[in-house]
């Protein structure tokens, strides 16, 4: 198979996933700004969307958006416990919680990346991921991942797109307005996810650094 990745961006997450689950995954970096991979290959071929990540399978089939590609990771070797089994109620918890994560956490980044020309939006769009945040931290009070006691592809999300804040505990790959500061659990969960050797293998073979 193959990830079509970019430095830092939400394809850190089924790079993270890959890496758990021991996968033989051929890393493709993409350069957004152009639109070709590292190959010289013109990305829209691959994903006409233009976005990352898209996983291609070794039949040729594609999957582009992230919280469809970490599940279909996940049910690979669904003995990894990844993702609870399909058709449970606990999988449906895990995609309310990656639905979240892609539409309020996710999309409330987007204008923050866009500050000058989003102008006055920021106003409205910064609260708001504030408050989404603030959420996540209390709902960290009393476990050590976002569905309990056990580490998901939802927590592999979250840590993707929350290094894209400030904070003095974060290494951050984006220059964004959202400061965490004072989520103390968000905080305690970042260091317990960072920590796992999967997680640093994927940041370091992204070409980021760790600290």
């Amino acid at each position: 198979m193959k990830l079509y990745y970019k430095q830092g961006a939400c394809s850190l997450s089924p790079h993270i996933v890959a890496n758990e689950l021991g996968l033989d995954v051929e890393f493709i970096k993409v350069d957004l700004k152009d639109h070709t991979t590292a190959q010289g290959q013109n990305f829209y071929k691959v994903n006409p969307h233009g976005y990352i990540p898209a996983l291609e399978l070794d039949n040729g089939d594609m999957l582009t958006e992230g919280i469809v590609i970490v599940q279909y990771l996940a049910d690979l070797k669904p003995e990894k416990d990844l993702a609870p089994a399909n058709g449970t109620f606990a999988r449906y918890k895990l995609q309310e919680m990656l639905a979240f994560l892609s539409t309020e956490i996710h999309k409330g980044f987007i204008p923050l990346f866009y500050a000058p020309s989003a102008s006055g939006y920021i106003e409205i769009a910064l609260p708001k991921l504030e408050q989404r945040y603030a959420w996540i931290n209390a709902h960290l009070a009393d476990k050590p991942y976002l569905m309990g006691d056990k580490f998901s592809v939802a927590d592999t999300y979250l840590f993707a797109v929350t290094g894209w804040g400030k904070a003095p505990w974060l290494k951050s790959y984006e220059d964004t307005a959202i400061h965490f500061d004072h989520l103390q659990h968000l905080q305690a969960w970042y260091a317990r996810v960072k920590s796992r050797e999967a997680v640093q293998k994927s940041i370091l073979e992204e070409g980021l650094d760790l600290y």
